[in-house]
Parts: C-alpha cells; structure tokens; sequence
C-alpha cells in the first residue's frame, strides 16, 4: 500500500437538507478526494507555500514567509481554532499564569501578517502531485512545512488495544499535546486530595526534555503550598536527568524532600491503567493517581507522508527522516520539517530539544531557506541554538535555564559546543518572561 496515498479519499460526509417554511437551501456538497479547499486563481504570481501545523514553528514561519516573500501565497492549515502555548503552559497549571497568557487568537497574526488561516486537520497527502488533503478538500503546494509537533505513541505501551489507550488518555491525561488535556489536567490537580501520583516519563527524545521535571516541582509546590497529604513519584527511564540534572536535583532535595521521589532507570515495561499499576525495570508501582506519558514521536502528518526515518534494521524510529543543516526532507526537498517532529541531527547530541526555542529559531530558517531558492540565491544552512527557562518554585519564585549553541565541524557535521547553565535564582523569572514576551510578540 502506498503510504502517500492512503489517506486521500476520507469518507463522504453525511450532510442532510435543512427545510425551513418558504424557503428551501440546498446541502453543501459533499466533501471528496478531488474537492480543491483553496483552488489556484492564476492571479498569484508567488510559489504556494502550505504549513500544516499552526504552533510556535507552524506560525512563526507563516509570518516570516509573507515578508520575505511578498508575492507568495501562504496557507496555514491548524485543527485548533486557538493557539496554544506549551512554554508557560506549567505555570498555568499552578496558576502563576493565566489562561490568557497561553492561548492566543491565532486571526489577528493571520491578517496582520497577511498569511491564509485555516482551521482543518490534515489527513494525507500526495506529494507527488504536491497536495495535502485535508477534512475540508485538498490544497496545492509549491512547497510544504510540516510543523505538526508530536504524536503519543499509547501503541508502544498497549498495542492494537485503542480502549486501554483511551482511557489512559481520558483518565490520565499527559496534556503534551496542547489544549483540551491541559485543562483535564488542571482540574485533576485542583481536585486532588492526597495519595501517591505517578508521573511516567518518556524516552529520549522527547517534547521539551526539561518540562516534566518543572511539572513536577510546581505540582509539588501546589501540594505544599495547600498542605495536602500527597507525593510524587517520578518514573524515570533515564540513569540521570540530564546536562540540568543538578538543578532539578537540588530542587527535590531542598524544596520538597517530602514529596517527589526521583526514580532513575524507570523503564516502562507494562502500564495497567485500570488497575492503576505500572511494572518498571526500576520496580513496580501502584498509585492513585497519574501523569502517563508514553513515548513521544513525530506528528501524524510525518508518518502519512511517508516521511519517517528508519534505523539500521529498518524499522522506524519514530522521527522525520530529514536533512541535519538544512530541514528538508530526504526523500523530497519540497518538503521541510520544523519543530518537536524533526528527526536525527548529529552522532554527538541525536536530536535537537524539542523546544519552542528551537522550533522557532528552525521556522526562521527554513523561511530565508526558502526564499534563497525561490529567489535563485544560495541556500546557506543556519544552525538555531536552544534556551530554556524551568520555575522550579512558586514562592519565591525560582528558576533554572539551560543554553545551548551548536556549529558545523570542517567536515559539515552538526556539533553541540557550548552548555550554559544556571543555578536556582529569583532573577530568572523576570528573564523568562522577557524570552516569552518577546516570542510571542514576534509570531502573535
């Protein structure tokens, strides 16, 4: 079966008449393979250039696109009628943020910058007549971003069993995947009364590495803060948490000893969300009640475009199969890939983080990328670097951060030459937000 193919002719939609005294409307037509959303007019003289996936890489390119390339026709595809922000997204829980903070009206940056907006989910392509097809028609490119962050890989843990999945999603909701879940999330934390919470880790690589280790620090900083007789247990498949591991470490010691317990080599071996247990090679866990992260890969859109890498033995990893320096895809340089999807860089560090530092630092370059080739220039590869910003406590509030810088070697290769880190401190926060504000008000 061909991949690229699969997904292009969704079922027909069951649209009935509406009958309304003295006056008869006819149905809308029936959606189908060869319905064109947004057909070509033969007015725009630019390449089309469509951007599946509206978040911190999908917005940020849209924009710098339009203004390095007046003339093209910019679309934008996003399922979400909002944006949603997953930095910041842990204050929110604990409300040190509000919701306003972290969702944003995604029309306004659409007409200022003059880019098409529209909310659809993608569901195939066919790349060999540069077309995505998504639930409302499909949509011609010159060229294609795929931006749609990531998906939770439940299969890894379940299988084929789509009702164990669900119900781990519904009851034990991860909200890394923005928005409907976070607040699932936050009402669980809001209702949580005591007892033991298990918060399963991913595998490396994973959507912004650092996260769930702040996660876990302000879900204990609100369970100090209320007095509720409750703990933490981190499942941990790593040996150590990583280049900001003494930060996070000193942050459970110090802050909350009584409550987040750190457990290394935590792999997941079997989840029993029914019974609420999980069997680790770190030992087994019973809880009452959880924060289930299964593996992360690479978005939906990545895998029905057959553009996921395959390792030594074949089988996939899960991640784009792309070009290290310049985001495009392999198999097809019409194609980029921006964002947590992006696939294996470098033998030294794997994969760049998965952060939304990095996502839109990547959506800038494949913007000047493509308007070098549109513009017959050379295509020169820019490298992002990486900053992240982790409260660790919300009073006082406190921060760490982790920097990194990358360059290419004599030989072309991708190489991490610099980790800066910082210790716990107040006069992070306001940085933090500095970095925030300054994001959003360059894509929003």
């Amino acid at each position: 079966m061909d991949r690229r193919n699969f997904l292009l002719t969704p079922p027909i939609m069951a649209l009935g008449t509406l009958a309304v005294p003295s006056l008869s409307l006819a149905a809308p037509l029936a959606i189908h393979s060869n319905t064109q959303l947004l057909p070509r007019t033969g007015k725009q003289k630019g390449p089309r250039i469509v951007i599946c996936g509206g978040g911190w890489g999908g917005m940020t390119s849209a924009r710098y696109l339009r203004e390095l390339i007046p003339n093209a026709d910019v679309i934008l595809l996003e399922k979400n009628p909002t944006f949603w922000s997953g930095p910041m997204s842990n204050k929110w829980l604990v409300d040190i943020v509000s919701t306003d903070f972290v969702n944003h009206d995604m029309i306004h940056p659409a007409n200022k910058y003059g880019y098409t907006l529209v909310n659809t989910e993608v569901i195939g392509f066919d790349r060999d007549k540069k077309r995505v097809q998504t639930a409302q028609g499909s949509v011609d490119y010159d060229y294609l971003i795929l931006s749609g962050g990531i998906r939770n890989a439940y299969d890894a843990w379940f299988g084929n069993d789509l009702y164990a999945a669900e119900y781990t999603r519904k009851h034990f909701p991860n909200a890394y995947i923005p928005n409907a879940e976070m607040f699932a999330l936050k009402n669980k934390l809001n209702a949580f009364k005591g007892g033991t919470i298990v918060m399963t880790l991913p595998p490396p690589p994973h959507r912004c590495p650092p996260s769930p280790y702040e996660r876990a620090c302000l879900m204990a900083w609100h369970i100090k803060k209320n007095n509720i007789p409750g703990k933490i247990i981190i499942l941990d498949p790593k040996p150590k948490i990583g280049p900001i591991g003494e930060g996070y470490k000193a942050a459970f010691e110090e802050l909350y000893p009584d409550i987040i317990t750190h457990v290394p080599n935590a792999v997941v071996k079997e989840v029993d969300p029914f019974n609420k247990h999980i069997k680790t090679a770190a030992g087994d866990f019973d809880f009452d009640d959880a924060v289930l992260m299964p593996p992360h890969q690479a978005s939906d859109m990545v895998w029905y475009a057959d553009l996921i890498g395959k390792d030594a033995s074949g089988k996939p990893t899960g991640w784009a199969d792309m070009h290290p320096r310049l985001f495009t895809a392999n198999t097809d340089d019409n194609v980029y890939i921006v964002g947590d999807s992006m696939g294996f860089i470098s033998d030294q560090f794997g994969h760049y983080p998965k952060s939304g530092h990095v996502a839109h630092a990547v959506a800038k370059i494949v913007a000047q990328n493509i308007y070098e080739r549109t513009s017959g220039k050379e295509v020169k590869a820019v490298l992002p670097d990486n900053l992240c910003y982790m409260m660790v406590n919300g009073d006082p509030q406190e921060e760490i951060s982790v920097k990194f810088e990358y360059e290419l070697d004599a030989t072309g290769k991708v190489l991490q030459t610099q980790i800066d880190m910082d210790v716990r401190s107040a006069d992070l926060v306001q940085e933090d937000f500095n970095w925030i504000k300054s994001r959003f008000n360059d894509f929003l």
